[in-house]
């Protein structure tokens, strides 16, 4: 099927992703949205009364969030529009965009704005009172550390969901090493020719503001605090897990950032686009939930029940992208569906610039979108896992208008 919601060609972008306590580690992540969203729009020569809705993707609450889209959308100078604020973790990016897309579908917005942000970094810790407490104490948290360790379902940490599966289906460690260094291979052709590849979507270099937002405090070449690998250094590595396969070098770092996308009906994405010859169409969604402390296995029916809803086939892709938070997740798709493992996440993954959650999803269906135009057009597909074992999918296509 085909949604009547169109992406207009160029209009979406993303921040760099910063690795957590660097650049962004200080600036609240919904104020930052707002002020890399009201520049991004003016680059384009979009104004803000081109839109009549907006969505928000956030997983890691920062303070004030719970004003969420009206309170970004003011700050971007877009106060008279309103909308929802979303959480579904690291399938947030697809959640947003189907929630947009379902808008428009309604009848009730003609151009809708689905933005996505988070902070990793400086994570709130959180407590909640209980007067039955012993003492009248109550329980607490620390949102990030303390969630990425245990799932309350079943005790375990995400990363367990990773040695399940790879035990599960006999992945190794060699093996996971083996995607690593070909997914910072392909991100390393995203940095060819000074960036241009990462400057189809992105402001670079990219002005880091102060917190009050009055001058710039850094400057970011592009993604920071990627770390390249070696055969011989991640021969090295130690599991993390005594008796399992997953080291440090096989599974993704906590990131920061932000990333959006413009909807639009298609008369409205024509005129939106910064070429009306090239057109974006959403084909197909899907959401899947894997048995308890299974996340990475989630992404295989999430994959094909996007791809049964748009009537193609894995191999009538012509580009594919993944959150890979682990390696394993790559060398279980590629098994499970027949994908070329060497062929996925061509210009960089998750794996590489890192796990800001929110965006993460964004970011790779913005690449998704880049890649298949250097193309000349085609399908792609985005899938990804998220908390709760669960995982959701798109599938795209870029063809002429």
């Amino acid at each position: 099927m085909a949604y009547l919601a169109e992406i207009p060609y160029g209009a979406y972008w993303s921040t760099p992703f910063a690795r957590w306590q660097g650049a962004f580690a200080n600036l609240n992540s919904i104020e930052l949205a707002a002020h890399v969203a009201k520049a991004e729009l003016a680059r384009r020569g979009i104004p803000g009364e081109t839109f009549d809705h907006g969505v928000l993707g956030i997983s890691v609450p920062q303070k004030h969030s719970f004003y969420g889209l009206p309170w970004l959308a003011g700050l971007a100078g877009m106060g008279h529009i309103g909308g929802p604020t979303l959480m579904q973790a690291c399938a947030t990016g697809v959640r947003v965009l189907l929630a947009g897309a379902q808008e428009i579908a309604s009848g009730l917005s003609q151009a809708t704005l689905t933005l996505t942000c988070d902070r990793t970094s400086n994570g709130p810790h959180l407590y909640y009172p209980n007067p039955r407490g012993p003492g009248g104490t109550g329980a607490h948290e620390d949102w990030v550390m303390d969630n990425f360790g245990c799932d309350p379902l079943g005790r375990h940490a995400m990363l367990r969901t990773a040695e399940n599966v790879a035990a599960k289906h006999g992945i190794g460690t060699a093996e996971q090493h083996e995607v690593v260094l070909r997914r910072e291979a392909q991100y390393r052709e995203a940095l060819a020719d000074e960036r241009a590849f990462h400057k189809r979507f992105m402001s670079l270099p990219f002005e880091v503001p102060d917190p009050a937002y009055r001058k710039a405090a850094a400057s970011l070449a592009g993604d920071e605090g990627i770390n390249f690998s070696t055969v011989e250094g991640l021969a090295r590595l130690k599991p993390v897990i005594e008796g399992g396969t997953v080291t440090y070098g096989g599974q993704t770092h906590p990131a920061d950032g932000n990333a959006a996308i413009v909807l639009a009906r298609p008369e409205r994405a024509k005129e939106l686009s910064r070429d009306p010859g090239i057109r974006i169409r959403l084909h197909g969604f899907g959401e899947a939930r894997a048995a308890l402390a299974y996340m990475p296995e989630a992404t295989i029916p999430a994959a094909q029940r996007a791809l049964e809803q748009a009537g193609k086939t894995i191999g009538r892709m012509d580009a594919v992208k993944t959150h890979n938070p682990f390696a394993v997740n790559d060398v279980l798709f590629a098994r499970a569906t027949g994908a070329d493992l060497g062929r996925m996440n061509n210009y960089g993954c998750s794996l590489v610039w890192g796990h800001p959650q929110a965006p993460m999803g964004t970011r790779a269906v913005i690449e998704l979108i880049e890649e298949l135009a250097l193309r000349g057009g085609g399908f792609g597909l985005f899938t990804g896992c998220a908390a709760g074992d669960t995982a959701m999918a798109v599938v795209l296509e870029v063809g002429d208008a």
